[in-house]
């Protein structure tokens, strides 16, 4: 029975290929729809977890308290003693040091009189060579011009500040700041390229040093402002993190010092649970409700498909084929369009998911010059739900239809038959 509807399917092309398409068409836009929010969430942790949470950061307890600010005279002092035992506790966890400063950025000109000068924010992290927190910025990767820091007193610009500050490569700027300790700070650094990070409010007010010359600047040798801790393959897990720093404060516990470390998760830092949960929580709803409206469409595209063949189910049963026959056959139709068009839709989904993970759209104009750490470039993500997300409209919704529109045919009256048919 299932070939000959199958067969029948295929060659009546009224039956089947307007349906497949409207089920293809519905479920591949709520397959992609979930890789749209998935994508959209991720981008936010990932982003946020990069440039200034991490998974997890530890700092001393004073500083948390004022963590809006990033005190530099806050900082942990025996930094490396520190995450040498944090790399011993935790070793599947990737430890680095961050600084984070602010301070004048001034552009001489031939005279050495200032040409140009402006606030900016700095972003101190290890660039040698073989850095794993230089690879996990894509700095390499994200280099407008020019090369990455390779010497001392060394700097790359965000391209945006690189233009708004009218500077070209071998530039000389000079940084005016503040030590850990108060103390006036100012360096000669050298321009040796621009980055574009794909956020603009990073692109347009961050320059970017090696922590070596940080330290020295700022004196803060073997002293850390926050030492960022990233899961392997920086991907995040929630459990595992909570895991992490609860073990990790659990120990810190019976210190007293005030400035005795303490870890916090990224949910914990910039309101980002909130903000996690919330997102969750629209995204959870917006998917149902997308899922919920596909499904009303397919189910009235069965319902209309069923509606339409009333005259053929009434010749078939003057013919003397049995009501229950012409159901069963009704809904195995439904059955075999909505799995088709589930697979079909599915697999369009994940593909138009996949190019906008890859490729992306870029949104630079439309983000302009705002303060929120937002990518310039929209991305999916790809994720198991959608491999099964779209059968609930594609497949349930269409057999839904069938079956409601079939209820009709147990109401068909034999005497009625000649009259609609014109007999």
């Amino acid at each position: 029975m299932f070939e000959f509807l199958f067969k029948g399917l295929i060659r009546d092309k009224s039956r089947s290929v307007l349906p497949l398409i409207v089920v293809a068409l519905g479920v591949s836009l709520s397959v992609f729809f979930v890789g749209y929010m998935q994508g959209m969430i991720g981008d936010m942790v990932d982003q946020n977890a990069r440039f200034s949470t991490g998974h997890m950061k530890v700092m001393s307890r004073e500083y948390v308290k004022n963590i809006a600010q990033r005190p530099l005279d806050l900082a942990l002092l025996d930094a490396d003693d520190l995450i040498a035992d944090l790399q011993n506790d935790y070793p599947e966890v990737d430890w680095v040091k961050r600084i984070n400063f602010g301070g004048i950025l001034d552009v001489p000109d031939e005279e050495g009189q200032t040409k140009t000068q402006g606030m900016a924010g700095g972003i101190a992290l290890d660039l040698s060579s073989n850095s794993s927190d230089e690879k996990r910025m894509k700095l390499g990767e994200n280099l407008v011009e020019g090369t990455l820091p390779n010497g001392p007193y060394q700097m790359i610009l965000g391209d945006g500040l690189a233009h708004r500050m009218k500077v070209k490569l071998g530039d000389k700027i000079t940084y005016f700041g503040s030590t850990m300790d108060g103390a006036m700070s100012f360096q000669n650094f050298t321009l040796v390229g621009t980055v574009s990070f794909g956020t603009s409010v990073l692109d347009d007010r961050t320059f970017i040093v090696d922590i070596k010359d940080a330290e020295q600047i700022l004196d803060m040798v073997d002293a850390a402002q926050e030492i960022l801790g990233f899961l392997p393959n920086d991907v995040y897990d929630d459990d595992k993190i909570n895991e992490i720093k609860e073990s990790f404060n659990a120990k810190m516990s019976s210190d007293t010092d005030e400035y005795a470390p303490e870890m916090l998760a990224l949910r914990d830092q910039g309101g980002m649970s909130y903000i996690l949960d919330f997102a969750g929580v629209i995204a959870g709803f917006f998917t149902t409700l997308f899922v919920v409206a596909m499904s009303i469409v397919l189910w009235n595209t069965g319902l209309l498909g069923g509606l339409r063949r009333y005259t053929e189910f009434g010749i078939r049963i003057a013919m003397g084929e049995s009501k229950k026959a012409i159901y069963k056959s009704l809904l195995v139709e439904a059955l075999i369009i909505g799995v088709i068009g589930s697979v079909i839709g599915t697999v369009l989904g994940v593909i138009l998911t996949y190019y906008l993970q890859e490729v992306g759209i870029d949104i630079s104009d439309m983000v302009g010059q705002g303060s929120m750490l937002v990518s310039n470039v929209i991305r999916a993500k790809v994720v198991p739900q959608q491999l099964w997300i779209g059968f609930i409209p594609g497949v349930a919704a269409t057999l839904l239809g069938a079956l409601l529109s079939g209820r009709g045919i147990f109401k068909r009256q034999t005497s009625q038959l000649f009259n609609e048919l014109g007999v």
